[in-house]
């Protein structure tokens, strides 16, 4: 996967939009106006990828046991977030479903009022 693959499918989603709310750098995420996917541009450019994405607390020990690519978040909450690193042993099949998990997590704690507003957009 590389960036352009990654910044389409995040924004494929249902209502995704995109912001740079630290810096120029970090590319955000959100759907409902809460995060659920973060990244660096220059980390892309420089060769070496990940993505911050929330998780489930008990499947985020799971993953980091099990991948090497798959620590807390950083930056982030240990609890919630993991960063998972690209070209390591996740898969881009397995990237796309952590996305999805993340996004999920993230919409079905939106209000009802808003995942409703999101799924009509």
């Amino acid at each position: 996967m590389n960036l352009e693959d990654y910044y389409s499918y995040c924004l494929s989603k249902k209502g995704v939009t995109e912001h740079f709310p630290f810096d120029e750098d970090t590319l955000v995420f959100k759907v409902g106006g809460k995060m659920f996917c973060l990244t660096s541009l220059k980390e892309w450019e420089k060769g070496t990828p990940s993505l911050n994405l929330k998780c489930d607390p008990e499947r985020a020990l799971e993953l980091r046991a099990e991948y090497e690519a798959v620590s807390p978040g950083y930056h982030m909450s240990k609890v919630h977030w993991n960063t998972v690193d690209f070209h390591k042993d996740v898969s881009d099949k397995m990237m796309i479903d952590l996305i999805n998990h993340s996004y999920e997590l993230v919409f079905k704690s939106l209000t009802k009022k808003m995942q409703s507003e999101v799924l009509n957009e």
